[in-house]
């Protein structure tokens, strides 16, 4: 009798530990389910979505008591043991959007890929430098700097070793995150001008009358703020470049009006064309001593690639584009049609045609 009461308490713990064993799978699963119901189910987000800013060195613990103090994420904690056991703790600095409908398992998705909210921005052919600079300083989300300031402080910040800043940024559009400061802009848009000029002076004509790429660039310059019309760039190129070789002056309007600077209000004179400034291409002999503008690809190749002919001269006939003339009488006479006798709707750019 003894013996059978002993073994019949021996049955018994395994009992227990088979009950407890149960309930702890049990106890598991449906702390699993509500883990798994909590990671899916969508955050506190409202029509229209949910922007926030991730600074730079912030971590995902910190991110997600953010959001949690802002209603956003319920369960923190849990949401951080998923992204431990997904291997996907690391994030972006950057603003993000979140639209109506993200979970938890979205959430950590996103800021493991960086899927930050990007803006672009556009820098336009005949733009000046600091027109360039101003339009880079006032992008969304763009950091100031006071290297950003002026473009003297620009230059430095660049450790550009030309006179000015001028013509030494590339007009494109530039895709960005929220915090680019305008010096990191301003760096790409640098180094791009600086591909693209390498790349076309690589594949550059013969027999040009200058001899570097600096001078090339400046040449670009006057030929993107004489024309917008396509066509007409390597024949405006071509004048300039057969002047130059001829030791004529390049007389053009533009680099009067650079020299000018703030004094220029609008209206051209002739007592302008007279004036003595390091740009004023009627006073000065050559090239003037940097760009006067931001020029395009297309205006570095037409410089680097001039038509050839025997033109001299050019003046606007007022639809956007201009007459050419080998001689001098040709010329005056193309002045006294299209300047002196100028029709209501007289443009010096090309508009949309019919």
């Amino acid at each position: 009798m003894v013996d059978k009461k002993k073994g019949k308490q021996k049955k018994r713990p395994w009992r227990f530990l088979l009950a407890g064993s149960v309930l702890l799978l049990v106890t598991v699963g449906i702390a699993s389910l509500g883990a798994q119901k909590s990671l899916v189910q969508p955050l506190a987000v409202e029509e229209g979505g949910l922007r926030f800013q991730v600074e730079t060195g912030s971590n995902l613990s910190r991110v997600l008591r953010q959001l949690q103090s802002e209603g956003v994420v319920k369960w923190p904690r849990l949401v951080l043991l998923y992204a431990y056991w997904q291997d996907k703790t690391g994030i972006h600095a950057g603003e993000y959007l979140l639209p109506k409908g993200t979970n938890a398992m979205d959430l950590v998705d996103r800021l493991h890929r960086g899927d930050v909210t990007r803006y672009r921005l556009t820098l336009v052919e005949g733009w000046t430098a600091r027109q360039a600079l101003d339009q880079i300083r006032a992008g969304r989300n763009v950091v100031q700097t006071d290297a950003g300031g002026s473009t003297e402080s620009a230059l430095e910040a660049l450790g550009l070793d030309a006179p000015s800043l001028e013509g030494w940024i590339f007009p494109d559009t530039y895709i960005y995150r929220s915090g680019t400061t305008d010096i990191e802009l301003l760096k790409q848009a640098h180094e791009r001008m600086r591909r693209v000029l390498e790349d076309e002076w690589e594949q550059r004509s013969d027999a040009l009358p200058f001899d570097t790429p600096e001078e090339a660039l400046i040449l670009a310059s006057l030929v993107e703020k004489e024309t917008g019309q396509p066509s007409e760039r390597d024949e405006i190129a071509g004048v300039f470049v057969r002047r130059l070789q001829r030791g004529m002056r390049l007389q053009t309007d533009p680099t009067v009006i650079y020299g000018l600077g703030e004094d220029f209000d609008g209206d051209l004179r002739r007592s302008h064309l007279r004036q003595a400034t390091p740009y004023n291409t009627y006073v000065i002999n050559g090239l003037p001593p940097t760009p006067i503008a931001l020029p395009g690809r297309e205006a570095i190749r037409a410089a680097l690639n001039p038509k050839d002919g025997d033109s001299l001269y050019f003046v606007a006939k007022g639809n956007g584009y201009h007459h050419f003339s080998s001689t001098l009488a040709e010329h005056n006479r193309a002045v006294r049609e299209y300047q002196l006798k100028r029709r209501a709707d007289y443009r010096s750019s090309p508009g949309k045609e019919n």
